[in-house]
């Protein structure tokens, strides 16, 4: 990925999944019983605690589970988590303000309990405008919608209070009945006796002024979205959100719309025995991204599930512009690989194994009947993606020399994460380009003329304890071990995003019993769930899988069999992201980011200047 791209990628460290609704109520109460027994001052301190959670929960628990049944009423999409979540940070903000506003007022005389009322009065406004921001964001009502169930909170705070301050005795409406209702005075702690009707003008005031910033605020960062891209960032923060908080499908609604179609090779290197399938290697030449399980994060789980034989999907050379933008999409590089496995015409010798090195760039390559496998690495230098162009290149360059087909890998295998200034994308143009072109041209002249012999294959694999927490996805690690004539060759695979530097030298290095081998990572982006950069080696203890490692390459020698192997390649249409659409998104999302802040940092002064004087003057 660019610079650009890892910038908005580190950003997903703050996100996190959000807790049951009944976890965030049961938060809420605990945190409102230890307001309560901070702002009132009874006989018992139980009797303190329940009025917290009377006055300060009550409310929390009514937005909590009113609010996604009157959110989906209204064709929004606020889930009982996000909005039990949402009304515990709003009660979070309202005793936070109201600490405050108590300590100012004990500790300076020029401050009395109106003071403190006043804060409230602000504090329920606040809550109001936060909860229309995030109402408006996740459902994309419009605000005179999503003003109803944004209203929830304040609302019901606003109720308990015009109830239980004996506010209802400044009004000559309604009889015995309705004033034993909505007039209760004696039920509450006395410091609620000094609200009058002028506390919910007030709040109906400023209400209106924050709902109006907050309108004000989403048309400005929204602009240049739509005058650029055609799309809202209003839609890309719902399905972000959604996707880490819950893991919705929202954000691939928003990727649809920046979708262009491309054509992609899909190639399929297939092993197989008298009896069966051994190994599938499939090769679809699209980037798995671009996080968790959205688009094609996790492609090569799929690919797996699809395999006869132990299945191996490396990575391949492509970046996050042939992200796809829908899990749908993976259906038709499916279909597209069985097709390809359809044709193969299989054949029981293979070359040698060869290496080539140019530059920065070391392929390892190895013929199966007209067919070639190559494997790419920059290591120990670091490198992030091939672009597409370079990889069609390098493979038509190999190709050249007589190779009917070209499975090229990206080993993915070595980099520094989001660190430095250059992230390590080899792109059209480069250095780093050039020198994998002309050493895959020189690797298919050598593969070509090479002589062949019977071929053997052992294979062997573990899941490992591993998850993606630890950088490691479903399948594990994955060893293939082939052998021709009195040469052996090991393609190690681990199902993770890129390695950290030297762990691959360290695997290689710890296989006895084979003369070449290469490490390759599939690129998975299930582990990127949370963590941006969640490279092999970082989580987990490098011994472990060194040892892992050299016992699955040592269960695969013990495996070794006669095979049969061929290669084919089909086309597919699919919908990715498009040439130069990440760079876009990722630029204009950094810059939403970067001036967002400070823009609702200003605005956030401006209606606290407002409203500063709107209580002063009455």
């Amino acid at each position: 990925m660019s610079n650009t791209q890892g910038d908005l990628a580190s950003l997903s460290r703050f996100i996190f999944r959000a807790p049951s609704w009944y976890s965030s109520v049961a938060f809420s109460l605990l945190i409102a019983a230890l307001a309560g027994v901070a702002a009132f001052d009874s006989r018992f301190v139980l009797e303190d605690a329940w009025q917290g959670v009377f006055f300060i929960g009550v409310p929390t628990v009514i937005a909590s589970l009113v609010t996604p049944w009157l959110d989906a009423r209204l064709g929004g999409q606020l889930t009982p988590n996000r909005a039990s979540l949402l009304a515990l940070t709003c009660e979070l903000v309202v005793v936070g303000v109201l600490t405050v506003a108590g300590v100012v007022a004990i500790l300076s005389p020029a401050f009395n309990q109106d003071f403190v009322f006043d804060a409230l009065v602000a504090s329920l406004a606040s809550i109001f405008a936060l909860r229309l921001l995030v109402v408006m964001a996740v459902s994309r009502r419009k605000l005179r919608v999503a003003a109803i169930p944004a209203s929830v909170q304040t609302v019901a705070g606003a109720t308990l209070l015009f109830v239980y301050s004996g506010t209802m005795r400044y009004f000559e409406v309604g009889g015995p009945i309705l004033r034993s209702y909505l007039s209760r005075p004696e039920k509450a702690p006395p410091e609620l006796l000094v609200v009058g009707p002028e506390e919910f003008v007030l709040l109906a005031l400023t209400c209106g002024l924050y709902a109006g910033a907050v309108y004000l605020f989403l048309l400005v960062i929204d602009r240049p979205w739509r005058q650029s891209m055609g799309v809202s960032v209003l839609d890309f923060l719902r399905g972000f959100i959604g996707h880490i908080a819950e893991g919705s499908r929202e954000l691939e609604e928003f990727f649809e719309q920046l979708g262009e179609e491309a054509v992609v090779p899909v190639t399929v290197l297939s092993f197989r025995t008298n009896v069966g399938e051994k190994a599938r290697f499939v090769l679809p030449m699209i980037h798995p991204g671009p996080m968790g399980d959205i688009g094609g994060g996790n492609l090569p789980e799929r690919v797996a599930r699809e395999s006869e034989g132990l299945a191996f999907p490396p990575h391949a050379t492509a970046g996050h512009d042939f992200n796809l933008v829908t899990a749908r999409e993976v259906n038709g590089l499916m279909a597209a690989a069985r097709t390809a496995h359809d044709r193969i015409e299989y054949d029981a010798e293979a070359s040698p194994a060869a290496r080539e090195t140019e530059g920065e760039a070391t392929l390892l390559g190895q013929r199966f009947g007209d067919g070639a496998l190559m494997t790419a690495t920059y290591s120990p230098g670091c490198a992030d993606d091939v672009e597409y162009a370079v990889g069609l290149s390098a493979a038509a360059e190999a190709r050249a020399s007589g190779l009917s087909d070209v499975l090229l890998v990206d080993a993915h295998n070595c980099n520094d994460g989001l660190d430095g200034e250059d992230l390590g994308h080899v792109v059209p143009g480069s250095r780093r380009s050039f020198d994998m072109i002309r050493a895959a041209g020189r690797l298919g002249e050598t593969l070509a003329a090479s002589h062949t012999d019977s071929l053997r294959l052992g294979v062997a694999w573990d899941p490992t304890e591993w998850g993606p927490l630890d950088g490691i996805g479903p399948l594990g690690v994955r060893v293939a071990v082939a052998e021709v004539g009195d040469q052996r060759t090991a393609y190690v695979l681990v199902d993770g995003n890129n390695m950290e530097p030297g762990v691959r030298e360290r695997l290689i290095g710890a296989l006895d019993g084979v003369d070449l081998a290469e490490v390759m990572t599939t690129d998975t982006h299930v582990v990127n769930t949370v963590e941006a950069t969640n490279q092999v080696g970082d989580a987990i203890d490098v011994d472990e899988l060194v040892a892992l490692v050299r016992r699955l390459a040592d269960e695969a020698v013990d495996d070794l069999e006669p095979v049969e192997a061929g290669m084919a390649t089909e086309h597919a249409e699919v919908t990715v992201f498009g040439n130069d659409r990440t760079e876009t998104l990722a630029s204009h999302a950094n810059a939403m980011i970067s001036m967002g802040g400070a823009l609702a940092g200003a605005f956030i002064l401006a209606v606290t200047a407002v409203s500063a004087l709107i209580f002063f003057l009455t």
